[in-house]
């Protein structure tokens, strides 16, 4: 009636670690897009997945520099899977920009109280128009599923 979800506790924080230095290493979230307000438990990461990885990887344990975890987090994929539009400040990209405080950036979701959303994110802009506001959701639900090349309809 609606499939279901698991979280799991199996990973290695040494392998984690070891895996996000790797240079090819793309960060993003497996977990699925869900409301604050729904039913469901979600794993953590699904609401401070790229904030963990500021904060933690970066700030804390300096496993990669700002740069590198950003472009881990943006081009990187963006170029893996085709989306020629985005993942780079340049013109004729689209408009999807994060502005955050990289001394204060960090998750807040647990196992416990998941739907946490991410400290020290000051703006998230998507397709041009303003999502997060001072670390609060305007509202606006700009985004679009997006297609790399050889993707299905």
């Amino acid at each position: 009636a609606g499939g279901a979800q698991m979280v799991l506790h199996k990973m290695s924080e040494a392998d984690v670690e070891r895996i996000f230095r790797q240079p090819f290493t793309m960060i993003a979230s497996d977990g699925g897009v869900i409301s604050a307000a729904s039913a469901s438990i979600p794993h953590p990461r699904s609401f401070g997945n790229n904030a963990r990885v500021l904060g933690v990887y970066v700030r804390e344990k300096k496993l990669v520099g700002l740069e590198e975890a950003v472009r881990k987090m943006t081009s990187l994929p963006a170029g893996t899977f085709r989306l020629w539009d985005r993942g780079l400040l340049r013109p004729g990209m689209a408009a999807d920009v994060v502005i955050f405080d990289e001394k204060t950036v960090g998750d807040r979701a647990t196992f416990e109280q998941p739907k946490q959303y991410p400290a020290g994110f000051s703006f998230v802009i998507v397709n041009g128009q303003i999502v997060i506001e001072s670390e609060k959701h305007t509202g606006a639900k700009p985004g679009q599923i997006l297609r790399g090349r050889g993707a299905g309809k």
